[in-house]
């Protein structure tokens, strides 16, 4: 009995699985520039970029609280969707007041 064990070729390892051709997505487009009030959260979708956001324990803890606060209301959603949300409520009304917006204010102080 041999003691060199035969050993499947990198093309048996990487072959393909299925015997349906693979359709290549077509590019999405460019997204056009938001109107004004036309911003909307991505919701529950794959999110291809990654942003890392440091808060204080407060802000974490209010960020929660916000949480549960929605999901005793029946609406239960995870902490990225709150924060992309507000991001987009954010975004829609300096994009609707400019200058004159609570983000502004904010910033400004």
């Amino acid at each position: 009995m041999p003691r060199r064990v035969s050993l499947p070729a990198a093309d048996d390892l990487f072959r393909p699985t299925d015997e349906k051709p693979h359709l290549t997505a077509a590019p999405e487009p460019a997204a056009p520039a938001a109107e004004p009030g036309a911003r909307t959260a991505s919701g529950r979708v794959k999110h291809d970029e990654k942003m890392t956001v440091y808060v204080t324990s407060s802000e974490l803890l209010d960020l929660e609280e916000a949480r549960l606060s929605l999901r005793r209301q029946g609406l239960s959603v995870d902490r990225g969707r709150l924060v992309r949300a507000a991001i987009a409520m954010a975004l829609a009304e300096l994009d609707e007041q400019g200058s004159e917006s609570e983000l502004v204010r904010r910033l400004s102080s």
